[in-house]
């Protein structure tokens, strides 16, 4: 039941209207028997929307495109690991203090620890957004020597640089010998599964292929790395775990990870089911 002690979070960003941030976060609080709502805030105009944070006493937000990175410079204070990465993902207010995270980088380390050992791997990251800078700095601090690869060339060079590793054009991306492969960029995301951004030859067996995208659970490359002998990894994983850090910070008690499967999992069902 929604009182006037019900705590209020939610997601920022513009557009929110495709987010499952509400079915995971709801799902989380009431498994916690936690009195608080996560509702999604649809908005252009960032600065005044920080104001009403602060004015409302908005306890905690996710923040997604396209405000990760202007969202910094409203903040009282920025986590050394978002600062690095120049995106933050997540904002704990603090008793009228914002602090932002970034908790991609950590949900994508989760999911991949669960699967394989990183120290040590050679990884090919494609995209250059958001996204890829969270996970290349992330795996770079454990041991994972990278390469980038981008459609544009500019931002794949210059995140690149951020990184200290090669730039390789997406047309020469199957000649790098990496044994983890990353996919970042928004192509082959539902409604659009039947697209992928590279070539099946860039796949090889024994090779572990991650896509960041968890709708739908496997994307067409997904399928194309399992029929060739890939270990896989969805974004269903990553974006568990991301949730859960935020869960973390924002409650300080341990994430429900089983309920917050569930509630994605129906969430999707029920939008493959409509469609």
């Amino acid at each position: 039941m929604i009182d006037q002690k019900t705590v209020l979070y939610g997601v920022v960003g513009n557009p929110v209207g495709h987010s499952l941030s509400p079915a995971m976060h709801n799902a989380a609080f009431w498994a916690c028997g936690t009195n608080a709502v996560y509702l999604a805030f649809e908005t252009r105009d960032l600065e005044d929307c920080i104001r009403g944070i602060r004015a409302l006493g908005i306890r905690g937000v996710s923040v997604t495109l396209p405000h990760k990175s202007a969202v910094i410079p409203l903040l009282d204070e920025v986590d050394g690991l978002a600062k690095r990465i120049g995106a933050v993902n997540t904002v704990a207010n603090d008793h009228g203090r914002l602090v932002g995270y970034n908790t991609d980088a950590v949900g994508a380390l989760k999911a991949l620890e669960e699967k394989i050992e990183l120290p040590g791997r050679t990884c090919l990251i494609i995209g250059a957004g958001g996204a890829a800078r969270a996970i290349g700095f992330m795996l770079r601090d454990h041991g994972v020597q990278l390469t980038i690869s981008n459609r544009s060339h500019g931002r794949g060079k210059d995140l690149a640089s951020a990184l200290g590793c090669p730039f390789v054009p997406l047309k020469g991306a199957k000649g790098i010998e990496a044994d983890l492969l990353i996919q970042t960029t928004p192509v082959g995301m539902f409604p659009h599964e039947d697209q992928c951004i590279i070539s099946r030859r860039v796949l090889r067996e024994g090779m572990v292929v991650m896509d960041v995208i968890y709708n739908p659970l496997e994307t067409r490359l997904l399928k194309i790395a399992r029929d060739r002998g890939c270990l896989t990894i969805g974004g269903f994983e990553m974006f568990i775990h991301q949730g859960a850090e935020q869960f973390r910070l924002w409650t300080g008690l341990e994430a429900p990870i089983d309920a917050m499967n569930q509630a994605v999992e129906k969430a999707l069902k029920r939008i493959h089911e409509g469609n």
